[in-house]
C-alpha cells in the first residue's frame, strides 16, 4: 500500500534551504518517492500559512519512514533544521 510525504514549509534562508532540496530529492528518489506537487499554487484555507507546499508519493509508508531515517535524509535534513520551519507527516492511502 502506497504512501505519501506531505510536508507545508516556510523557508527562512532560500541559499542553505537550497542545500536541503538538493540532497534531500536524490535521498527521496533513492527510496522510491516521486514528487506529485512540489511548491506549485496553492489556497490556504484553515491553519499555518507556509508558503512550500510538498506531496510525495512512496511505495508504503515503510519505505517513506526509511527514508527520512536514512543518512542521506538526515544530511539533508540539517541545512533544514536552521533554514525553515516545517511540518512532515506520512499518511498511508486508503
Amino acid at each position: 500500500m502506497g504512501a505519501y510525504w506531505i510536508a507545508n514549509v516556510k523557508v527562512t534562508d532560500e541559499e542553505a534551504y537550497g542545500k536541503y532540496a538538493a540532497i534531500a530529492t536524490k535521498a527521496i528518489a533513492a527510496h522510491g518517492g516521486v514528487f506529485l506537487a512540489r511548491g506549485g499554487k496553492y489556497v490556504q484555507l484553515e491553519g499555518r500559512d507556509r508558503a512550500r507546499n510538498v506531496l510525495a508519493r512512496f511505495p508504503s509508508l515503510e519505505a517513506a519512514e526509511t527514508c527520512y531515517r536514512s543518512d542521506m535524509y538526515q544530511e539533508a535534513l540539517s541545512h533544514a533544521k536552521e533554514a525553515s520551519e516545517r511540518d512532515l507527516v506520512i499518511v498511508e492511502e486508503a
